[in-house]
């Protein structure tokens, strides 16, 4: 009896090893289908990056997708936000471990797209780019630079490290990988792109490829590569589809990016385009038979300082905090409407007697009662040791990715009049002997003010630049932050000036030294607020004018007055039962507003 039980044993334990090995798959681009274990497989994608998203809803969101009727989640990979200081990566903590994020897709019975870039657009900070890449005063992207190659090589051996385990043939659930992104609105250096797939390769990664560009012909042809799948952005009707056949015919041709909703910059509407078009291509792609990805099925949030800009006809247009995107899921994870009529859409394309999981319960979102604000510190009180510099320099210049900096100068010679800075990025506040005189605003295309006389014999003039999003896409992506040429006034080039440094990072912030006096904008309000319960929540800074809120420690992202948003989200993860401290700069106020907490966005 105790060998037959012994037998047992051993025969259940063999059972559930073997269970839970993962199986290897195969996955090849047929002639005109995707090709899984050897029949033709309908990719029904849907994007969501995980660097958007707090860690904790992972599972959640990737939940949501396959409810929704998905069976793969496509996801980009933000090159600057593994790479924390150059040649520093990290892929590990909170939600940057992005094996865990796959690995939680493969758990949830769902395959997996990769968009590692380099470049991947996105709206997010320089289209994913490291900054640090920008203190080469002549730096060229996205082509085949030594310089930039260079990093993108070890960018792809760091990352191919996580990747080669979880593609499909080695029992993972990662399909394919995207070479580059949208290359064909850009450039035309094919060599560019078969090197990067020649490194891919060279570092162990085996999938199939596929690139994304607009269904246009010069685009293809520039962006496209022999052997690689095609994604169009987007794939809406069959003559999309038909050009890309002419273009690169025998590979399979898929809507890389069908959009659900759209982007938002600040001092814009919120982008809420219809649902009408929407179903009817995705109607047209299910009758068809044809593979796509939703962009994006959820959007997330821009956390801290990472949401990007667009430089299109209307000049510099900063993105906002919030990657709602209209959605699907919106940015806290609840189904829209949207939501229910593509599921009802999908749904009735499933075989007899098929069903789709039921919806995830939605994540708790909390109320907070008015948070009564004080002065705590000013950033006038706060200044690092100067950099002395003949000429103003660039934030990436002087290692500083993002935040604020200050350049401070004495007038000699000429001590009003007409004040000009040369290509300011982006905004900045100005100040005469201590007293705020006006604000800039690349946005608008406000680069000039009037210096007032002054009867201080030698006046100080203090110009506190805040670097918003460096550029995602089109030409003019290189995109240095601070004064990036030179100031004059009457035409006159100030010289000689003493540059400090304010990242507002995490050790910034937490190093703040309180102040007494808040007679000059620049302030950081603070509160300790005590909570009962914890659960997502949107602070309302409709109070202030522009700035930046950390909670906890951690940086929710920008807002600004001129809207449309004008609450930024807060997981639950970032608050806890009893105190919470909330801390916001604000660039022109000088008296404290009180703060509350909604349960949505708007």
């Amino acid at each position: 009896m105790k060998k037959l039980i012994l037998s047992l044993l051993v025969l259940t334990i063999l059972s559930t090893y073997s269970y839970s090995q993962p199986t290897n798959h195969y996955f090849v681009l047929g002639t005109t289908d995707f090709i899984l274990d050897g029949e033709p497989f309908q990719i029904i994608s849907g994007e969501m990056h995980p660097t958007r998203i707090p860690a904790e809803y992972w599972r959640h969101r990737i939940q949501m997708a396959k409810a929704m009727g998905c069976n793969t989640i496509a996801a980009y990979v933000f090159w600057n936000y593994h790479e924390v200081a150059e040649g520093v990566y990290d892929f590990s903590t909170w939600n940057k471990d992005l094996a865990k994020f796959i690995k939680i897709a493969q758990e949830e019975g769902m395959w997996v797209i990769l968009r590692p870039g380099p470049y991947v657009c996105a709206e997010w900070d320089f289209g994913g780019i490291p900054t640090y890449l920008l203190k080469i005063p002549d730096i060229k992207v996205r082509c085949m630079d030594t310089r930039y190659m260079k990093a993108v090589k070890y960018y792809f051996e760091k990352l191919a490290e996580i990747i080669k385990p979880l593609q499909v043939n080695a029992g993972g659930p990662i399909l394919m990988l995207q070479i580059e992104n949208e290359y064909g609105s850009y450039g035309n250096d094919r060599e560019y792109l078969k090197t990067l797939a020649e490194i891919w390769r060279n570092n162990g990664i085996t999938i199939p490829f596929f690139t994304g560009d607009g269904p246009a012909q010069h685009m293809l042809e520039a962006g496209s590569l022999n052997g690689c799948a095609i994604g169009l952005d987007s794939g809406s009707e069959q003559k999309d589809f038909d050009i890309a056949t002419s273009m690169n015919p025998g590979v399979p041709i898929f809507s890389s990016e069908t959009y659900p909703g759209w982007l938002t910059h600040w001092g814009e509407k919120w982008a809420k385009p219809d649902s009408i078009s929407l179903l009817k291509e995705v109607k047209f792609l299910m009758d068809n038979k044809k593979s796509f990805n939703l962009y994006v099925i959820h959007g997330g949030t821009n956390f801290g300082f990472t949401a990007g800009a667009n430089s299109g006809g209307k000049g510099y247009e900063p993105d906002i905090t919030s990657y709602d995107y209209d959605a699907p899921i919106n940015e806290q994870g609840l189904p829209t409407t949207k939501y229910y009529a593509l599921r009802k859409l999908i749904r009735s394309y499933l075989p007899s007697g098929s069903k789709l999981p039921e919806i995830p319960k939605p994540i708790t979102a909390i109320e907070i009662s008015e948070i009564q604000m004080k002065p705590f510190a000013s950033v006038w009180d706060n200044l690092p040791s100067a950099v002395l510099s003949v000429q103003p320099k660039t934030f990436e210049a002087l290692d500083q990715n993002q935040g604020f900096m200050l350049y401070r100068t004495t007038l000699i010679g000429h001590k009003s009049g007409k004040l000009d800075i040369t290509q300011l990025h982006d905004y900045a506040t100005i100040f005469l002997n201590g007293n705020y005189i006006g604000k800039l605003d690349r946005r608008e295309d406000l680069s000039t003010l009037r210096v007032p006389k002054s009867d201080v014999k030698d006046p100080i003039l203090e110009i506190l630049v805040e670097g918003m999003g460096h550029i995602n896409f089109g030409q003019h992506i290189v995109d240095p932050k601070g004064i990036t040429e030179r100031v004059t006034l009457n035409g006159m080039t100030l010289m000689n000036w003493e540059i400090f440094k304010l990242p507002m990072n995490e050790d910034f912030v937490f190093s703040l030294k309180s102040s007494t006096s808040f007679l000059k904008p620049g302030i950081f309000f603070k509160s300790i607020f005590n909570l009962n319960e914890s659960g997502d929540t949107y602070f309302d800074l409709s109070n202030y004018s522009k700035g930046v809120v950390w909670v906890n420690g951690h940086n929710l992202g920008r807002y600004w007055e001129i809207g449309p948003q004008k609450r930024l989200y807060c997981p639950a993860s970032w608050l806890k039962n009893g105190d919470n401290e909330i801390i916001v700069f604000d660039s022109h106020l000088l008296n404290a507003k009180p703060i509350k907490g909604f349960k949505t966005l708007e």
